[in-house]
């Protein structure tokens, strides 16, 4: 259960970042900031769940790599994270409309390929969206309120910690796998 947590507050931080973001630039009410919580919250619940599929159906051919894959990926999301540059486009314009579930895509593809490793995590995967949703939402909702009182300041720092956690959690699934821990 600590890896799903660990897992769902590092694919959160890119969503806290754009609602960082947007509370300090463009300070939605309480009801533009509950939409942006609701629809990161629910992006982030539905795409583990699809990469999920994905991976449990590709799992019988790549049984034998699937923590190399898992560790790839997670790895390959991480290093992303840290670069700084996710989620960008998405804190630019207010978040309302098309231009809202646009974001919860793109803040939420990460989440895709991260539901790829769940069977490599041995996580039960709806427990694991769930909670990757609510930590999404509550994180989202806290970023909007955050970032009306302090401004845009912490979101580079997040989609960091984010990063580096994602990146703990594929040498993790690694060194399990590979006898090492």
């Amino acid at each position: 259960m600590i890896e799903a947590l660990l897992l769902a507050l590092a694919l959160a931080m890119d969503a806290f970042a754009v609602a960082l973001t947007q509370g300090a630039r463009f300070r939605p009410g309480n009801r533009g900031g509950l939409a942006i919580a609701a629809t990161f919250g629910l992006f982030q619940t539905l795409m583990p769940l699809a990469g999920w599929v994905i991976g449990a159906v590709a799992l019988i051919y790549v049984e034998a790599v699937d923590h190399w894959i898992a560790f790839g990926l997670l790895a390959f999301l991480g290093v992303r994270m840290l670069g700084g540059h996710v989620g960008e486009e998405e804190a630019a314009q207010s978040l309302t409309g098309k231009a809202l579930l646009l974001a919860g895509v793109a803040t939420s593809i990460d989440a895709l390929a991260a539901g790829i490793t769940l069977p490599a995590l041995d996580v039960a995967p709806l427990v694991a969206a769930a909670l990757i949703g609510l930590v999404t939402f509550a994180m989202s909702g806290a970023g909007v309120w955050l970032g009306r009182i302090a401004g845009d300041r912490w979101g580079e720092w997040a989609e960091r910690a984010g990063g580096v956690i994602l990146i703990g959690l594929g040498a993790k699934i690694l060194a399990e796998h590979t006898g090492y821990l």
